[in-house]
């Protein structure tokens, strides 16, 4: 009996699961399990899709997903199995979603009251297996991640952050709520990122690193507290930025690593670089409420001329 059950199993699952290729495959006619099909899209007989839910044209839903009601999938979005799709989550077109991702949990806050707040994704995203996006806390408030981002494993987003275009964020970071990352930004692989901290713009943050203040664009973190390394020249380099910019930058840098905390007279002399980038990197700094994290200065090695004995 058990035999026939997983051989009848094997032949749904090969006669109705979808191809890669979905323009390949016709539309499903006939609603399954009860549930409204949209028919322009394309949804495995075992995944449960809410009636109230929005499905765009060309969606493909995977094997026992899961997709809630008050929810809008873009058009050429691909959500995988087991995925679950929680109220109130709503995302662009042409979106990547992987096996046991869960986007748009309640946010783990004991200041929320079961309050209707958001979960917004923009176009184009990666959002790989087992990544977990949370909505906000507060009435009307949102969690935004904007698009062409690419989200690895157990990657894990809370309540009311604010992810750029173009992020970059590797297996099993941690940002904690109100976090504010900046476009083209790159946080590799078992970091933690304590609330309301913010990553500028093309900054870097190494693998294993616990972040407590903001790192500012351009720059490179890394450590346990994390601290300032150097600019984040591979970045910058990439972008096309390089000669005077990068000279500019890196004279800039040195002046936040004269003094900590940072004086006003050294800001001055930044701004008369004359930089648009380096103006970027000023604002950046009046603007952080936590601080910025504080410039690693080299120990230099002193030697005693003592022989051994």
């Amino acid at each position: 009996m058990i035999k026939g059950i997983f051989t009848a199993l094997r032949e749904l699952l090969r006669t109705r699961y979808y191809r890669s290729s979905i323009r390949q495959l016709p539309p499903l006619n006939e609603p399954q399990l009860g549930y409204m099909r949209s028919a322009d899209a394309l949804v495995h007989p075992t995944a449960l899709v809410s009636p109230e839910a929005e499905l765009g044209s060309g969606v493909v839903i995977g094997p026992f997903a899961v997709v809630e009601g008050q929810t809008r999938i873009g058009a050429g979005s691909q959500i995988g199995s087991h995925c679950v799709i929680k109220r109130f989550t709503s995302m662009g077109t042409r979106n990547r979603v992987s096996e046991h991702a869960v986007l748009g949990g309640e946010p783990q806050d004991l200041g929320f009251a079961g309050e209707e707040s958001y979960l917004v994704i923009g176009n184009e995203n990666v959002i790989r297996e087992g990544v977990t996006i949370h909505r906000a806390t507060g009435p009307g408030e949102a969690t935004v991640v904007g698009s062409r981002n690419y989200l690895m494993c157990d990657v894990h987003i809370a309540h009311n952050c604010e992810i750029g275009d173009r992020v970059g964020i590797v297996n099993d970071t941690g940002l904690a709520g109100h976090i504010r990352v900046e476009n083209d930004a790159f946080i590799s692989g078992q970091v933690g990122i304590v609330e309301r901290c913010r990553i500028g713009r093309k900054a870097m943050v190494g693998g294993l690193s616990k972040v407590t203040q903001d790192v500012p664009p351009f720059c490179t973190a890394n450590g346990i507290p994390a601290v300032l390394i150097g600019l984040n020249l591979r970045g910058l380099e990439s972008a096309g930025i390089q000669g005077v910019q990068i000279r500019n930058l890196e004279e800039a840098y040195q002046l936040l690593s004269a003094h900590r905390p940072v004086p006003e007279e050294s800001l001055e002399k930044m701004a008369h670089l004359h930089d648009p980038l380096v103006d970027e990197l000023i604002a950046f700094i009046r603007s952080s409420t936590r601080g910025f994290c504080r410039v690693r200065r080299r120990i230099e090695q002193r030697t005693t001329g003592a022989e051994d004995d």
